[in-house]
């Protein structure tokens, strides 16, 4: 052990110390509240029961389920042991969800009551799980999560550092399989001591857990909540009515949105003219219209960036401008730069792509050691996002390189080439492009063109049915076109350029 670790669990003893008696932990839905003593003390007893459970430095903890308390603790205990938690998008179907498991082998399996059916019909395949637990705390099918929490603090610190993992999140699959990010304990403090202190966050402040713990942006502002001492309040799923009522109540000062959230949230707000007026900082992605109605309503500030799961967060940020494509100034711990084919750095005005390195850069992705080598070449992360300095060191978005084609949907990542491959499952389908068209309230929705076979016929109602069946249904598209003949290169495959500009419309 080193002078200089300084880990997640080292916040959590320093705030136990500093605020026992405040809370950091609110349920909405009973008003129950946690304070950070007691946080300390219930992740102490989850860390001694998981050990003496077998849970070793390194092993993986693998969680299903949506926003509680038990699964804020359980990243707590993880932190202690050395466990890194596999935190699974419960959008997913049961085949991605499969997928995700066995890449990461967790030993142990938390989830909640209302995916219960769908872990046990895939649990055969699952072989590294030793472990199945319930974080209901009522029983059901498997072992009861309170159990662990029936011990006394004698656990024996894993010999943990900063540079250790902390969690596994799945991006989007590039090339048809979705990638595990392993970011460490010293990635996620950087991050969240940046935007504590770019926010000026104190035990003042208190969020609101509008994303899921297992999305980096939702995990991001609440261990930042955590890390500043300030509250943080749950809510399992987004809703506007529940969201606009416990911002007035709590005081909510900030949070991270993806459209259309905060279009809800302002049109519910007017229905009831609720006091939102504490709402000093919301960041992430929205339209013009919903961030303007925020701003001169509240006399908050919003804040666009540029980030990835790969950075823990956003690597640049600024004050909304209302230009398109703004995504701010570098952010004190990041180095970011926009480079040509040759990972030479171009001057400001010409298009790159977006590089970075600093200590908030993931650790690669699990298991799959080529392709780190290829986005780490020259010690800088490379992102496959294209983008452009201006003269005053503002970073601005253009788009995806080519073989990273992107839709970005509500806040979430759908590669084409995943849906693409959906598609062509289809007896029907001989060939299929997918891409993405702007849409005022989603950002992006998705649209495929499809070249049926000889002979076959197909309505586009069941062919998104066929998608949404197979791959998470936030990724079947909404809009279908069947054409007679897709344009095609000299190799034989479809014609991506001309698919878009021919069909690129709603």
């Amino acid at each position: 052990m080193s002078v200089h670790n300084f880990t997640f669990y080292d916040v959590i003893r320093r705030n136990a110390k500093c605020f026992r008696n405040y809370p950091t932990w609110k349920e909405a839905s009973n008003n129950s509240t946690v304070t950070f003593g007691e946080f300390k003390d219930m992740v102490d007893r989850l860390a001694t029961g998981l050990q003496k459970a077998g849970l070793q430095r390194g092993d993986r903890i693998c969680v299903l389920g949506r926003n509680s308390f038990e699964y804020f603790l359980i990243y707590g205990a993880a932190s202690v042991l050395g466990g890194i938690v596999l935190a699974i998008n419960w959008r997913l179907s049961a085949d991605e969800i499969m997928h995700n498991v066995i890449d990461a082998s967790p030993r142990f399996f938390f989830i909640d009551r209302e995916f219960e059916d769908l872990v046990k019909g895939i649990k055969d395949s699952l072989p590294s799980v030793e472990r199945y637990y319930s974080l209901s705390g009522k029983g059901g099918s498997f072992s009861n999560f309170r159990q662990l929490l029936e011990n006394g603090k004698d656990f024996i610190p894993a010999k943990v550092s900063p540079d250790d993992g902390l969690y596994i999140m799945h991006t989007a699959a590039v090339t048809g399989q979705p990638m595990g990010a392993l970011v460490s304990q010293g990635n996620l403090l950087y991050s969240t001591t940046q935007l504590s202190c770019l926010f000026n966050l104190s035990p003042k402040d208190a969020c609101i857990t509008i994303l899921p713990l297992f999305h980096t942006a939702g995990l991001w502002v609440a261990m930042t909540a955590f890390h500043a001492g300030a509250l943080i309040v749950n809510i399992p799923k987004f809703e506007a009515e529940q969201v606009v009522q416990l911002i007035e109540k709590e005081k909510i000062s900030y949070f991270f949105s993806f459209s259309p959230i905060l279009t809800s949230i302002l049109e519910q707000q007017e229905k009831v003219n609720a006091d939102i007026s504490s709402l000093r900082r919301v960041l992430g992605l929205e339209s013009h219209e919903a961030i303007d109605r925020y701003q001169e309503l509240t006399n908050g500030m919003f804040f666009p960036g540029y980030g990835q799961t790969e950075v823990c967060s956003f690597v640049t940020m600024g004050q909304y401008n209302g230009k398109q494509g703004f995504a701010g100034r570098p952010v004190p711990l990041a180095d970011v730069r926009v480079v040509d084919e040759n990972d030479q750095e171009l001057p400001p005005g010409k298009v790159g792509e977006i590089v970075a390195k600093g200590p908030m850069v993931f650790k690669g992705y699990w298991n799959r050691a080529g392709l780190n080598e290829k986005k780490f070449r020259g010690s800088w992360y490379h992102t496959g996002d294209m983008g452009r300095f201006d003269e005053q060191g503002s970073l601005w978005y253009v788009g995806r390189k080519a073989e990273k084609d992107l839709i970005k949907s509500g806040g979430e990542n759908v590669y084409p080439v995943e849906v693409e491959e959906t598609i062509l499952q289809h007896p029907a389908v001989a060939k299929a492009v997918v891409f993405g068209l702007p849409d005022p309230k989603w950002g992006e929705t998705i649209k495929a063109v499809c070249q049926l076979k000889e002979g076959q016929s197909l309505e586009a109602q069941d062919l998104i049915d066929f998608v949404a069946q197979r791959i998470a249904r936030y990724k079947k598209p909404h809009h279908v076109v069947f054409v007679e003949a897709l344009p095609l290169l000299n190799d034989g495959s479809a014609d991506r350029t001309k698919v878009k500009v021919q069909y690129g419309s709603g």
